[in-house]
């Protein structure tokens, strides 16, 4: 049982952040800014990798949290420890399903840092980005500014934004021990960076029609699809 829960966390936490990593924040703002201050294709793909250590990094800092709060609460629940795990990431799939519902599919992450829910009160939707009003307007791209300003910048905008959807992955990877936060913290920065370097790299070739806008559009409710069938299947073979 131990080794098929394993086999299926691990599965679901890769899925989870190389599609996480595949939302346009994550590699759209570094083509950007080395189109705009003419960086070469290694220079953007390497402070792309930087940019994704420090998203990894403090993503595990927050899994480790988790993962040490978990250990706590499964030795005094003991038996009992899968069952509540299983509940709360079934509850987490509800409420990714509810924010999808909402229309919301993903908060958008901007270049200066803040965030916002795609809507018409906002005034547009998932269709349109204003990343490239928005970089005109910051000091990423102003020739002003070094490149290791730029680079501080897009370091601090993407590392200040964890994977949120792979907390939970942590959660169900508890009944493991530090083995399991171990194994899924690498298959955070290899599913992280890996997915980072490949859509920037596409980007940078030319491929600029590769959309992703609607996996984007419907991230929320593949979350809550995987959450809630990793919930049922670690509830159903604890019995």
């Amino acid at each position: 049982m131990n080794s098929t829960v394993l086999t299926t966390v691990a599965a679901t936490g890769f899925t989870v952040a190389f599609f996480h990593a595949a939302i346009p924040t994550h590699w759209l703002p570094f083509v950007l800014v080395a189109r705009t201050r003419k960086w070469t294709r290694t220079k953007t793909l390497l402070v792309t990798l930087f940019a994704g250590l420090g998203h990894v990094a403090l993503t595990s800092l927050l899994g480790l949290a988790i993962a040490w709060f978990g250990f706590q609460v499964d030795q005094k629940l003991g038996a009992a420890f899968p069952w509540l795990t299983g509940g709360l990431l079934v509850a987490i799939g509800l409420f990714y399903f509810w924010r999808q519902w909402r229309g919301g599919g993903l908060e958008h992450h901007h270049l200066l840092g803040g965030h916002h829910q795609a809507s018409k009160e906002c005034g547009h939707g998932h269709e349109h980005s204003h990343w490239d009003e928005e970089l005109k307007e910051s000091s990423l791209a102003s020739n002003r500014s070094s490149d290791w300003a730029a680079i501080s910048g897009l370091f601090v905008m993407l590392t200040l934004s964890p994977c949120e959807g792979f907390l939970p992955v942590y959660l169900s990877g508890v009944q493991f021990g530090w083995h399991g936060f171990f194994v899924l913290s690498l298959i955070l920065a290899v599913a992280t960076l890996t997915g980072m370097m490949i859509f920037t790299w596409l980007t940078l070739v030319g491929l600029e029609r590769f959309e992703v806008k609607n996996f984007e559009r419907y991230e929320s409710g593949l979350l809550g699809t995987l959450f809630c069938a990793l919930g049922v299947l670690i509830i159903f073979l604890e019995r």
